[in-house]
């Protein structure tokens, strides 16, 4: 197994991308920690991880919360050895109708939530941890509606290489899976009524090499990949799995 007697520290974790990792996390021998804001679908992810995960209610907007989400593993398991921080959330909104409150959600969310996770865990992770991060598709392309999310993305994709720099003397690696147009509920949050999501959907898959959404447990793949001694030498990266989205 590859990651026999690591610790995991998610976040995002009830769900999706998050939820899948832990679940391969877990087959291959981790101590799973994950981190949510909602009671119901943190005790959903708890079931589905057989009831062996560690499960904090937490809210990444929040600093203390954090910090309390990282006490609770130090207590339990006396550190960390994987950070995956990949809580995110947005709904879609032009230009004209952005808001200061919508930007301060936005930011608290995709950014400071991440900035921090990485910084609350980061005294705790073992010597040749990993750290990974979930960047967007949105980095490298122009789509209406999204300038917000795209932004905050983009500069976590940033802090990717600047803290990868800070953590190298520890031998921490900090790198970032770009996900594509991906089959989870991200979707069905972001604001868009069922036409208009199906419009959006058939627009994307129109564009996508592989002709196809992606699954979150293809996602978890390349998380493992980054978790594991498989990538020993590789930091300050971000890879790209999209099915050709952004390639082609």
């Amino acid at each position: 197994m590859k990651l026999k007697n690591k610790v995991a520290f998610i976040t995002g974790g009830t769900s999706g991308i998050g939820l899948e990792t832990a679940k391969l996390f877990q087959a291959e021998g981790a101590s799973v920690v994950i981190v949510g804001s909602d009671e119901e679908r943190l005790a959903a992810a708890g079931k589905a991880l057989n009831g062996k995960a560690l499960l904090v209610h937490a809210d990444i907007r929040q600093v203390s919360d954090i910090a309390r989400a990282v006490e609770e593993t130090k207590a339990k398991f006396g550190h960390i050895d994987i950070v995956f921080a990949n809580a995110g959330a947005t709904t879609v909104a032009p230009l004209e109708a952005v808001t200061e409150e919508y930007v301060a959600e936005n930011l608290a969310l995709n950014f400071t939530g991440t900035f921090f996770t990485i910084q609350k865990t980061a005294p705790h992770i073992t010597d040749g941890g990993s750290i990974i991060v979930t960047t967007s598709f949105l980095n490298t392309i122009g789509y209406p509606g999204l300038s917000i999310l795209a932004a905050t993305k983009a500069a976590t994709r940033s802090l990717v290489r600047t803290l990868g720099a800070e953590l190298a003397s520890r031998g921490i690696r900090v790198n970032a899976i770009s996900p594509g147009a991906i089959a989870t509920l991200f979707y069905s949050k972001i604001g868009l009524p069922d036409v208009a999501l199906q419009e959006v959907a058939a627009g994307i898959t129109a564009k996508i090499g592989l002709k196809r959404f992606g699954e979150a447990s293809e996602l978890a793949k390349t998380a493992l990949f980054l978790a594991s001694d498989d990538s020993s030498y590789t930091t300050g990266t971000e890879l790209v799995v999209d099915g050709g989205l952004t390639q082609f």
